[in-house]
């Protein structure tokens, strides 16, 4: 009897713990704590603010080590909006070397200029990794979700590669992906964060019977 007891209170006892342990941890607390993005001096995240190309090369680099891939040796490019005193100046030369991000005409990077949703998802799937769906599967992820024809078609396959991972918070009343909106800061941290746990957590099949996708290099 009495070890019947002892055995509920250590149940009970054990159940704060378990609880704890699955505990949801907050996305922005996540990545600042993972060095991946900063609050400001008075502690602000600014989850609203919006992300720049320059921001998004930042990023780009300090989560994925792009500095140490092979390409990222090659000599810096000559940017006439990019000299070297910009802050972003390494990040955005590492993103060019590696084919992250591309530049625009007469070699400009435009490094102040707002990203939208679908470009800013669509460049982390590449630095990522773009999963080599087949079309069909393509259209079948995108299909669920009602402005995904306002994805451009460049941007497809990796936009379903970052909704196939879940790097995409998607709006919970519409179910939309607002492909077209600006990028924001929470939006990034949300992307950040849950790239943080596919690095523990496996991937799961997004069509039943499909065979596990190969994940290449994006364009």
């Amino acid at each position: 009897m009495l070890v019947s007891i002892f055995l509920a209170i250590a149940l009970v006892q054990g159940v704060p713990m378990a609880v704890k342990s699955q505990e949801i941890i907050d996305p922005i607390d996540r990545v600042v704590s993972a060095g991946l993005m900063n609050k400001d001096g008075s502690g602000n995240f600014n989850a609203e603010g919006l992300v720049s190309r320059a921001d998004l090369a930042m990023i780009l680099v300090k989560t994925f080590g792009l500095e140490r891939r092979k390409t990222a040796q090659k000599p810096d490019m000559e940017l006439p909006d990019v000299p070297k005193s910009y802050w972003a100046y390494s990040a955005i030369q590492t993103v060019l070397k590696t084919g992250t991000m591309s530049g625009y005409r007469d070699g400009m990077f435009f490094p102040n200029q707002r990203v939208t949703r679908a470009e800013a998802l669509a460049i982390f799937a590449q630095a990522y990794g773009v999963f080599q769906f087949p079309e069909p599967s393509i259209s079948e992820i995108l299909a669920k979700y009602p402005d995904a024809g306002d994805i451009p078609s460049w941007a497809r396959k990796s936009m379903a590669t970052a909704l196939y991972e879940g790097f995409v918070n998607v709006d919970l009343a519409t179910n939309k992906i607002n492909p077209l909106k600006p990028m924001t800061r929470g939006d990034t941290a949300y992307a950040l964060s849950k790239y943080l746990e596919r690095q523990v957590r496996p991937t799961s099949l997004p069509v039943p019977g499909e065979q596990p996708p190969d994940r290449g290099v994006g364009r």
